[in-house]
């Protein structure tokens, strides 16, 4: 089973393994959403979307249907 940036806790980390590029938009890859790159959950808005995240220092919000689409290897 392959755990997703919507698997994430609040305060948990992950490094990007990979993405599916046909659905993430452009501007996700622009700031930084790539493989190899560490992703923190910071905080969810209710009912889980959107999620704040931080991404190599870059905060974005992107939603649940995004988020499930960019595979992460949790960090300890």
């Amino acid at each position: 089973m392959k755990i997703t940036v919507a698997d994430l806790k609040r305060g948990q980390r992950g490094i990007i393994k990979e993405i599916s590029a046909e659905i993430l938009p452009l501007k996700l890859l622009e700031m930084g959403c790539l493989p190899g790159n560490e992703v923190e959950l910071v905080q969810t808005a209710p009912f889980r979307d959107p999620l704040y995240l931080n991404i190599n220092g870059s905060h974005l919000a992107i939603r649940k249907e995004t988020a499930t689409q960019i595979e992460i290897e949790i960090l300890p």
